[in-house]
């Protein structure tokens, strides 16, 4: 037996779109789901050095769900480059601002690989705030993901 290898003949035939709806939903559970997708890891075709991922497409992400207290008490920190420019958001405060899609966004991109392949399935996400999206010419399939939050 020979081991299967992805050309990109095979990679192209098999993308696919998907549309996730992110309302009510936990955030790692569906993050793990999208990067699953992105990384092509569902497929049979799967080959860890190439791109056989599909684009996914999320909506109503500032409608997502956190457990516990990581509303309050996750903080994202990051830095200017200027002496003393260390400054922090709590994840209420992003879902609040102006970019609420960048919470679902920052969870997807730290699972996926930390090399330039990464940043290019990276590429392949689209995240939006509302239900709207403009991506309906590739007619999306919608992505039943069993991560509904209770209550």
């Amino acid at each position: 037996m020979k081991t299967f290898y992805a050309t990109s003949k095979d990679i192209q035939a098999t993308v696919k779109w998907f549309v996730i709806d992110a309302e009510n939903m936990i955030l790692g559970r569906l993050a793990t789901e999208a990067a699953r997708r992105l990384r092509g890891k569902h497929k049979a075709i799967y080959t860890p050095s190439m791109d056989t991922g599909d684009y996914v497409v999320i909506v109503n992400a500032e409608k997502i769900k956190l457990t516990g207290k990581k509303r309050e008490d996750k903080v994202y920190y990051w830095h200017t480059r200027y002496p003393g420019g260390l400054k922090s958001k709590t994840v209420r405060e992003e879902l609040e601002g102006r970019y609420p899609e960048r919470v679902v966004a920052r969870a997807i991109k730290g699972m996926m690989p930390k090399n330039k392949m990464g940043r290019q399935m990276y590429k392949k996400l689209k995240v939006y705030t509302g239900p709207d999206h403009p991506h309906a010419g590739q007619v999306p399939e919608p992505l039943l993901v069993k991560a509904q939050a209770k209550g």
